[in-house]
């Protein structure tokens, strides 16, 4: 397993994402115009849910190690001055994350089966999200970008051992599959009675992916399919288990 991107990196890739998210709403002629990609949701609601999430996760890095995140209210977003107050959610995430430093703990909602409960993975996932998020907004406005390659090749990876490692057991036949970037990286992920894991396992995949990296983590996010990747191997099949797959 091997981050990609050091904690300055990270901080400074979140406030970069955050300008472009930023930049879609502004450019948007209307907060109630329906996102594509998150069926119920306007473009106000999107922000709501990544303003707020950003503030929530700020308070939740500052509490430092934890069993549960702290009690909140939620922050409700202001129609007015949207932009300003998405930034300054932003602000009070990277300012929380610099303060703790990429190695305290904190409360985290994931296993630390492959990603560790502390800053620094946090930062990594929130990354993630501030990302896709960025694409759903510029969706909707009918000018989406793909993820820069630097966010996505981290992402890649930190899709799996955040979201999908687990040791709950693979609910079907043992599994390689193997997920290989046109920028030239590639990610083996084992399925079987263990749970899942990121793993060097020798073998021939039973399943191959190969896209940018951006279109692979936007299919981890349901926003591209299986038709958007090329596949090979038992590759339609395992997709589709992976979607319907809710390990305990």
């Amino acid at each position: 397993m091997h981050n990609t991107l050091a904690f300055p990196d990270l901080l400074r890739l979140i406030e970069e994402r955050t300008a472009a998210f930023c930049a879609a709403i502004a450019a948007a002629p209307d907060l109630d115009a329906p996102v594509p990609s998150c069926p119920g949701w306007t473009l106000y609601d999107l922000v709501q849910h990544l303003g707020d999430g950003r503030r929530k996760w700020a308070e939740i890095v500052t509490a430092g190690p934890a069993d549960a995140p702290p009690a909140r209210t939620p922050a409700v977003a202001p129609r007015e001055d949207l932009v300003a107050w998405m930034t300054e959610s932003s602000r009070l995430l990277v300012e929380a994350l610099k303060e703790s430093g990429p190695d305290r703990g904190c409360w985290a909602w994931w296993s630390d089966f492959q990603s560790p409960r502390t800053t620094g993975t946090a930062a990594r996932h929130q990354l993630q999200e501030i990302a896709v998020h960025t694409y759903d907004a510029q969706l909707t406005i009918g000018a989406p970008q793909p993820l820069p390659a630097e966010v996505a090749l981290d992402g890649v990876e930190e899709f799996q051992t955040t979201c999908v490692a687990t040791t709950s057991p693979w609910p079907h036949e043992p599994t390689i599959v193997d997920y290989h970037a046109t920028e030239g990286r590639s990610w083996r992920v084992t399925l079987d009675a263990e749970g899942a894991r990121v793993s060097d396992v020798p073998g021939t995949a039973d399943a191959t992916f190969s896209a940018t990296a951006s279109d692979l983590v936007l299919s981890f996010y349901g926003r591209k399919t299986a038709d958007d990747l090329k596949g090979e191997g038992d590759h339609l099949r395992v997709f589709d288990r992976l979607v319907a797959w809710e390990p305990e």
